[in-house]
């Protein structure tokens, strides 16, 4: 054994210990340098200057905390109306933004106030994460869903959105049936 061997051990044994013993509720960020995700409840309070208004276009607020590694549901206004369940065609208003900065990449209330998406919720006509959030709302209620990108557009992204991105989408259910 020459002297190198014991040092090239040391090193190797150091570098595997401090591979396995990153641990927590945090993942670790990404080559690209992107933010880790951060394991949270699945449901939880809705920021205030979320608008109410069910009238008026929802803006979604910039956030420098680290995106949630899984679906979580954030109840703006419960609604009343009808319950959204796996099977029912429904109609929602929505807004489409970037996590950590807010900005729009699509909205129906961009084609008008009265513009509407028609879902039918399971059937994956929409991304599954669009899809998950939709289930258990009512007519009348408004939800701020935020996607990571393993139930949005992955890792290749598509269109303006690009590959691994966390989405949030501000969902008003109109109609259920």
């Amino acid at each position: 054994m020459t002297r190198r061997a014991p040092v090239r051990l040391l090193l190797a044994a150091a570098v595997a210990v401090s591979l396995t013993g990153c641990g927590g509720d945090e993942e670790e960020p990404a080559a690209s340098g992107t933010p880790a995700c951060e394991s949270r409840d699945a449901t939880t309070e809705a920021p205030d200057e979320l608008s109410t208004d069910l009238a008026e276009a929802p803006e979604v607020p910039t956030t420098e905390a680290a995106p949630p590694c899984d679906l979580e549901i954030a109840d703006v206004v419960v609604g009343t109306g009808a319950e959204a369940v796996p099977g029912s065609d429904v109609a929602v208003k929505y807004l489409g933004a970037f996590y950590s900065t807010g900005e729009e990449f699509d909205s129906s209330w961009s084609r008008g106030a009265d513009e509407t998406l028609p879902v039918t919720v399971g059937a994956g006509r929409v991304i599954e994460g669009f899809d998950q959030g939709i289930e258990g709302m009512q007519v009348g209620g408004r939800r701020m869903v935020t996607i990571p990108s393993d139930l949005g557009y992955g890792p290749n992204g598509q269109g303006p959105i690009p590959g691994d991105a966390t989405l949030v989408f501000v969902i008003d259910l109109v109609q259920v049936g």
